[in-house]
């Protein structure tokens, strides 16, 4: 059984992965709640625009950009500095404020953020999501307030695009078609129009306009940037890949949700990331101690209702076994002490009160 409360405990980032459907944000959302019962400063944070976290966490009106204080109510046992917050993603916003960040002046801010490639990139452009998803990890990683980040991603193969966003970005600012373009206006365009236009026009498929103009115009507002853009992508890829943040993969006891997770540790791996733990959710009860066949033969031995509710106990430990099988694999690939199994409730969790019962489950709390 995995143990969750290390997880909390030696870490400052938690990355939540897995396909979609399986619990990913009931799970970021859980762990958030166990961190801030323990005493830490917790934030959760969805890229999933989708109302799933606010639903989680019982919020009628949503969840916003920026992080949002969560009030819990105290129990019995729960540390009395620990807080839990909240947001979610917001795309435009973070592209903004990075701009903002790195821009040598107003006037340099006002040029880019007015120039309209820049505001259909920031908003439409492939990988943009996933790169300033990687920022407001790193932005609220250096915040004084947490000393926790929890991130619930989108499903696995998107997931990956948010791990690997940032090493993009640092290796497109070195590639010599991002050096082409950044050439001063004057005497530029001669090469821009010979040899950058493939380029030009696969940006003008992404916004839909005719960009020649505006994309010289947006490198030569971005020039003198770069280096800062570039710095902070080496510190969000080196963030990633630090001991202090733990990967968890949430999966399902079916058989394409494992095969899943089992491929996405395969490319952690690959990404010198290693899996902290897997949460398995909605695993079949155990119904008591024993395994179907000792069950089937105590049901030989009964007679009447007794017999039956044997037969019965049977049949759901048979399936409780079967989906041992399924998950097997999992256990193979990152070590079946690192697993954790949630049992299947009898109802769905939509506020703080079911996360409870989900994290006693989770970590041993009766």
């Amino acid at each position: 059984m995995a143990d969750l409360g290390a997880v909390i405990d030696n870490s400052s980032v938690i990355v939540c992965c897995g396909s979609g459907g399986v619990g990913k944000t009931t799970t970021a959302a859980v762990l958030g709640c166990e961190a801030a019962r323990l005493g830490r400063r917790a934030v959760v944070v969805t890229i999933d625009p989708a109302r799933r976290l606010a639903d989680a966490l019982g919020l009628v009106d949503g969840l916003a950009a920026e992080p949002q204080r969560i009030e819990l109510v105290a129990r019995p046992g729960d540390a009395s500095n620990g807080e839990l917050w909240a947001m979610m993603l917001d795309t435009a916003a973070t592209f903004d404020g990075l701009v903002t960040r790195h821009a040598s002046d107003p006037d340099q801010i006002e040029r880019i953020l007015t120039n309209p490639l820049y505001r259909n990139m920031a908003r439409a452009m492939s990988g943009t999501q996933e790169y300033m998803a990687a920022e407001t990890l790193h932005t609220l990683h250096g915040d004084d307030r947490f000393d926790l980040v929890i991130v619930d991603t989108p499903p696995s193969r998107n997931a990956l695009d948010f791990l690997e966003a940032p090493g993009v970005l640092a290796r497109f600012l070195d590639h010599r078609a991002f050096k082409l373009l950044m050439l001063p206006t004057q005497g530029g365009l001669r090469v821009l129009g010979a040899a950058a236009q493939p380029i030009l026009k696969a940006i003008g498929r992404v916004v839909g306009s005719d960009v020649l103009a505006d994309a010289v115009a947006f490198f030569q507002a971005f020039a003198g940037m770069e280096s800062g853009f570039r710095d902070r992508a080496d510190e969000v890829v080196a963030l990633i890949r630090a001991p202090e943040t733990a990967f968890v993969i949430v999966a399902s006891p079916r058989h394409d949700a494992i095969a899943e997770a089992v491929w996405f540790s395969e490319q952690l791996v690959d990404q010198q990331v290693d899996v902290s733990a897997a949460i398995i959710n909605r695993v079949q009860p155990a119904f008591g101690e024993g395994t179907a066949a000792e069950a089937r033969s105590a049901a030989g031995a009964a007679t009447g209702e007794l017999a039956a509710l044997w037969h019965n106990v049977a049949d759901l430990r048979t399936l409780r076994e079967a989906e041992y099988e399924v998950i097997a694999p999992l256990g193979d690939a990152i070590g079946h002490d690192r697993v954790a199994l949630l049992p299947l409730l009898d109802s769905d969790v939509h506020d703080l009160d079911g996360l409870q019962t989900i994290a006693a489950h989770l970590f041993g709390r009766s």
